[in-house]
This record gives structure tokens, sequence and C-alpha cells, in this order.
């Protein structure tokens, strides 16, 4: 049976080249694309209709949307709208996806939100948000989460309740943990190695036994970049050092977990800022090792890239959700369409 596999869309790519790709994407077996709400560039609830809208049997879900932007109530009826919108898969299952993430500085700050005890904001979120799924009404009164007998009060469509998968984005042991215990799982980070693959997935198995939960019932996809070029893998793996050189210096929950050199984050600091530009970016990656970058990404040609996928399906990822990074995002779809590792 071939591997499941998902993309990843961010802003890199015109629209209408997404919307095509979406379609592509489903016409050579992918299971899922995952949208990015990412910084204030894209919003993913828009992005999400116009490729639900545009296909009709690829699974679509939000990677990830920050809790601290909207209401859940709101969270709720957005992604009620799309489930209607989508419909359901051959297979019976909800196409849209509710990825829920805990945001991240500095643009949490700087806009105002305030990311106390996200753990517990969160935990408040998906239990609001799962029982506004019912379709009945909720009262919930909790530190972050107040509702007062509300409802989903869809008059006149379906009314039956929505089974829509929850995930959280994840990259700390805590939020890990929690995303095994009362969700369907966690979107693993990228820029990450298998080492932390490895460790994150005990930690989502410490989480799902808290629930009396099996490793084997909770879902591990995983956002995993991907920089491919088989006519000049010296450029794909230079392409893969910029995004490496921008999430050293602009992410501190993944420049952590990436294991990286604390002296060469330093290095990297001193000319990546936020927000950074694209010459920044390239000027830092020539700082980058090529070890480095191909422990935490897969580059090079497509058989270097599929060795580096397995690798992370090895360590315990069921869905490897690819990020590519070239202008052109056929050849990765290509080079997996089908693939069983």
């Amino acid at each position: 049976m071939a591997q499941r596999m998902a993309l990843y869309l961010q802003d890199k790519h015109d629209i209408r080249y997404e919307i095509e790709i979406a379609q592509y994407a489903e016409e050579k077996g992918f299971s899922e694309i995952w949208q990015a709400d990412t910084r204030l560039a894209r919003d993913c609830v828009v992005m999400m209709s116009a490729l639900l809208a545009s296909t009709s049997r690829i699974r679509i879900g939000s990677g990830v949307l920050p809790i601290y932007t909207r209401n859940p109530a709101v969270i709720a009826a957005s992604w009620s709208t799309m489930w209607e919108l989508g419909g359901l898969t051959p297979d019976g299952e909800s196409r849209v996806m509710l990825g829920l993430g805990a945001w991240w500085e500095p643009i949490a700050s700087r806009v105002g939100a305030d990311r106390r005890k996200p753990l517990t904001a969160m935990r408040e979120n998906i239990e609001a948000i799962r029982e506004l799924f019912t379709m009945e009404e909720v009262s919930y009164d909790g530190e972050f989460v107040h509702l007062d007998r509300v409802r989903l009060d869809v008059a006149y469509g379906d009314t039956s309740p929505r089974e829509i998968p929850i995930y959280i984005g994840a990259t700390g042991p805590k939020m890990l943990e929690l995303s095994g215990e009362i969700c369907d799982g966690p979107v693993l980070n990228y820029v990450v190695s298998t080492d932390y693959i490895r460790d994150a997935v005990d930690r989502v198995e410490t989480g799902g036994a808290k629930a009396g939960k099996s490793l084997a019932a909770i879902d591990r996809p995983e956002l995993l970049a991907c920089s491919l070029s088989d006519d000049d893998p010296e450029a794909a793996i230079m392409t893969g050092k910029s995004l490496v050189a921008y999430y050293l210096g602009t992410e501190p929950h993944i420049m952590k977990a990436s294991g990286a050199d604390p002296e060469l984050v330093e290095r990297v600091q001193e000319i990546v800022g936020w927000p950074a530009t694209e010459e920044d970016y390239e000027k830092a990656a020539h700082l980058i090792p090529d070890d480095l970058v191909r422990k935490l990404m897969a580059v090079g040609t497509s058989a270097e890239c599929r060795d580096k996928v397995a690798e992370f399906i090895d360590a315990g990822v069921t869905c490897p959700i690819l990020y590519p990074l070239m202008p052109d995002i056929r050849p990765v779809v290509d080079t997996f369409s089908d693939w069983t590792p």
C-alpha cells in the first residue's frame, strides 16, 4: 500500500498556482493538503475554502491556526462551514481538519496577543470546540474560554455532528503530551532531526496513555521541508539552507528543537532579524553546514529526498507533510506519488 503523503502550502507560491497544485496532488493520490496560517501573510480559512471548493476528495487542514486570533465559537463556526463546503471523502471522513497552534514570538506580542499559559489555553479551546462540534448547546467557564449557552445554530443546513479531526501544532514536550491526550494527534514541526521526532513521539505516547489511548490510535503527521532537484541538487541544498537560516534566526521554539550549535545560531541571528528579507536569508545560508541541512530536511536529488523522508517515517511519522521550497512543486508530487518506503 502506498505511503500516505501530504503537501504543506505557505505563501511562497501564487494562490492560483497553489489551487492547481492541490488539484494535481489529488489526481496523483496525495491524501491531504495542510495550509499554513503563516505570519500575517495568508489567512488559512480563506485559502482552505478555496482549496476545498476546487477539489473533490483530498482532505484540507490548517497547519496551524493560532488560538489567540479567534474565539473558539468562531473557530467552530468557520470549520463547520468548511465541513459543509467540502463534504466527506469517499471513505466518509471529514474533508476538513483543524490544526491549532499557540503562535510564536515575536509576532504574538507585536500584535498584542496575551500568550500566557498556552497549555491551559489550548486545552480549553479544544475542549470547547469539540463540544461545539456536537451541535449541542455548550456552556464553558474556563480561565480563557467562556461560553454561555452557545451552539452552532445552523437553521437551514445539515445539523448533524461535525466529525472534524483536531490536531495541535506541537513542538515543546508538554504540548506534545497534550496533543496525544486530548485530540487526534500533533502536527509535528519541521526543521528538526529524526532524533527529535523519536523523542516527540515518545512524548505523544505518554500523553495518549493518560487518556487510555495507544500510540497506534494517535495520528502523527509532520511538516517536512523538501528542496528537490535532479538537475541541480547543489542549488536545492542551498535553498534548504536559506530556510534553516530563517528559522534559526526568527523562531526560537524551532531553533531549540533543531539542535543547532548555539554559536551558529548567534551568528545567524546577527544577519537574520524579524521581519527579514530574502537577501538576509541567502546571506545567512552560507553559514549553514551541509550536514545540518541534510539532518533537518529532505534536500538534493529525488532519491536523496525519498531516503530522508523514509528516515522520518521510520522515526514515527505517519504522514509526511512536504513543504516544497522550489518554484515548481510538481516534481515533489511526482517523486512521492504512489511511493512505498
